[in-house]
């Protein structure tokens, strides 16, 4: 006999439970085959396994991939708690600061208790005041407004429990959010690895940022670590750091900077010119790019 939606779901958290982020992917891709083949409209259960496969592809960097299952699951089911903080984690690790903090703010609307929410509204808000100045509110999205329906403030699950769209079934042990700790802990040594950098201690910063990235890839992580081996003039390991993070994020900027600037010290000029020109594909007008260009021009 064939394997139910829910069976497979099952099977998904548990593989999820012992890190095997891929297959449990997987066992979720199935179930939701299963689900659309019947033509069964079940919103909720599509929801579900939408927001646990998103929290795979979080775990494993692919954080475009997240922001897709995590919008489609809020197209199912509205200001859904768990698609909404994962695609917010998704958006920070992209540098998508905006979008991260109009998430984080939504999930406050529906849950004023989420102790992750206010933290990620906290970090959105220092990195938005250095990124577009004290005006930085009036470049913000708009914010949603939460209907009274979706709020759970007073009545809903506590800050660890199911999101207001799941069933009791989705709290089983095994669910992506047990892992949320681990995220957690990666991003308190990332930050701690920028204080390090703002003090000049690259090298301990380095220590840091590896130990972050043990517990979660993300994109920004690497290309931290990767401006720590560009000061400490490690120059392919700075390579290897802007490589890994292009793979997350394709139009990363910095990464692609990063990566230009180890190549040109490495000599590969050909390969600097072509990261340079793929920056300014996104961003003509980078200052610090057309500088590079330059130089590497007159080579």
């Amino acid at each position: 006999m064939a394997a139910s939606p829910s069976a497979l779901r099952r099977a998904g958290n548990e593989e999820f439970r012992r890190g095997q982020y891929g297959p449990a992917a997987e066992l979720y891709t199935r179930a939701l085959e299963l689900l659309e083949a019947a033509g069964e409209a079940a919103a909720e259960e599509r929801s579900v396994l939408l927001a646990n496969r998103a929290a795979c592809y979080l775990k494993d960097g692919a954080c475009s991939l997240c922001v897709a299952d995590c919008s489609t699951a809020l197209q199912l089911v509205p200001f859904g708690v768990k698609p909404l903080l994962r695609r917010a984690a998704a958006y920070e690790a992209l540098e998508r600061y905006r979008l991260a903090y109009v998430d984080y703010k939504t999930v406050l609307q529906v849950d004023c208790t989420i102790q992750a929410a206010h933290d990620g509204v906290n970090r959105m808000t220092k990195a938005l005041l250095e990124k577009d100045g004290v005006n930085w509110r009036q470049k913000l999205p708009p914010i949603p407004t939460v209907p009274v329906s979706a709020q759970t403030r007073w009545s809903g699950p506590s800050a660890g429990g199911p999101g207001a769209n799941t069933s009791p079934v989705t709290a089983q042990s095994g669910e992506p959010d047990q892992h949320a700790a681990g995220t957690e802990r990666a991003r308190t040594l990332k930050e701690e690895g920028n204080e390090l950098v703002k003090k000049g201690n690259h090298k301990k910063a380095v220590e840091k940022y590896s130990e972050s990235l043990k517990l979660n890839q993300e994109c920004a992580t690497y290309t931290n670590r990767a401006l720590c081996y560009l000061t400490l003039k490690q120059y392919k390991e700075a390579v290897q750091d802007c490589t890994e993070a292009l793979r997350l994020d394709p139009k990363n900027v910095k990464a692609l900077y990063r990566r230009a600037q180890a190549l040109k010290e490495l000599k590969d000029y050909k390969s600097s010119i072509a990261d340079i020109k793929s920056l300014l594909k996104t961003e003509p007008k980078n200052t610090a790019a057309l500088r590079l260009l330059q130089e590497l021009n007159r080579t």
